[in-house]
Parts: C-alpha cells; sequence; structure tokens
C-alpha cells in the first residue's frame, strides 16, 4: 500500500488528541434525543474504556488499530453509542490514514462543531442523536463530496447487510 507523505502527517495529527482526553463541556456535544442524555456512570458502564474515552471524551484510538478497516462487506456502520446509523458501506474507502474513511454520511445522522484542540481549526463530528463523537471531516476526500469523513473505529458497530 502507497501513502504519500501529506496523508501520513495527516493521520499522524490526528493522533494527536490522545494526548488530550478533555472532557465535554460544550452544547453541541450534548445528545441532542433526550433518552440517550446519559450520566457519565451510565456511559462508562455501556461502553468499553477505549470507547468511552473515545465517545464521550473526543479521544482518537491509535491509527491502524481498527479492524473495520478492513470491512469490506455490503452493510451500514453504526455509532457504537446508541446503534443509529452513520455511513453506508457504498461510501466507505481507504484513505491509507489509520481510520476508517467515508465521504459521505448518512442523512441526518452526525452534527458538526468546529474543534481548535490542534489550535488550528478542524471540524470536528458526532452522532446526531446521542452526540458520541466520531471523528475530523476534511476537504481531501473522492468525489462525488471531496470529503473524507476519518471515523474512530472503536466509535462504530458494522451491520452486515441481509443475505438473501
Amino acid at each position: 500500500m502507497k501513502v504519500s507523505v501529506e496523508r501520513l502527517i495527516q493521520g499522524l495529527l490526528g493522533a494527536l488528541p490522545l494526548l488530550s482526553w478533555g472532557q465535554r463541556a460544550d452544547a453541541a456535544s450534548k445528545a441532542a434525543d433526550p433518552r440517550w442524555a446519559l450520566s457519565e456512570a451510565e456511559w462508562k458502564k455501556r461502553l468499553s474504556p477505549q470507547a468511552y474515552k473515545v465517545l464521550r471524551q473526543e479521544g482518537t484510538e491509535p491509527p491502524f488499530s481498527s479492524a473495520l478497516n478492513k470491512e469490506k462487506r455490503q452493510g451500514r456502520f453504526l455509532c457504537a453509542g446508541c446503534r443509529l446509523p452513520l455511513f453506508s458501506s457504498s461510501a466507505k474507502f481507504d484513505s491509507g490514514t489509520g481510520w476508517p474513511s467515508f465521504w459521505q454520511p448518512l442523512s441526518d445522522a452526525v452534527a458538526t462543531k468546529v474543534d481548535f484542540k490542534l489550535i488550528v481549526p478542524r471540524t470536528e463530528y458526532h452522532c446526531r442523536r446521542c452526540g458520541g463523537h466520531q471523528g475530523h471531516v476534511f476537504k481531501d476526500g473522492p468525489r462525488p463530496t471531496g470529503l473524507r469523513y476519518c471515523n474512530n473505529g472503536v466509535a462504530l458497530v458494522f451491520e452486515p447487510a441481509a443475505q438473501g
């Protein structure tokens, strides 16, 4: 697999939030659906420690650590926090950055906000329903959108399409 230096640098920059597991405090990161406004104790009980750090504390998993990077079956990728469908497998592509990447989310699946954790502004996206942090979106993806939704694998669950 050939990875450009630019993509490698972008991938490594995406891992820097591991150094800062900041608490979520802004209104944009709260659940849009009141049924998913769980206490931190409830989220800790519901999620693995790594999923909790990513989904609830806006962390980033290490690059190339998710089995979902190699997932090629037809199906949907759901939020690991609330199981809302976020992406179709038809929008997945291999970005070479080490995280599952998509060129488009499903309709009304994600919400965005600006993130200044690396000083330079980035667009962060969350599950629209539970507010769980998924990743960042960049303007270096394939057609037709030109976008790359760079997702933490631990923040997703894959649901294969029904066979038949």
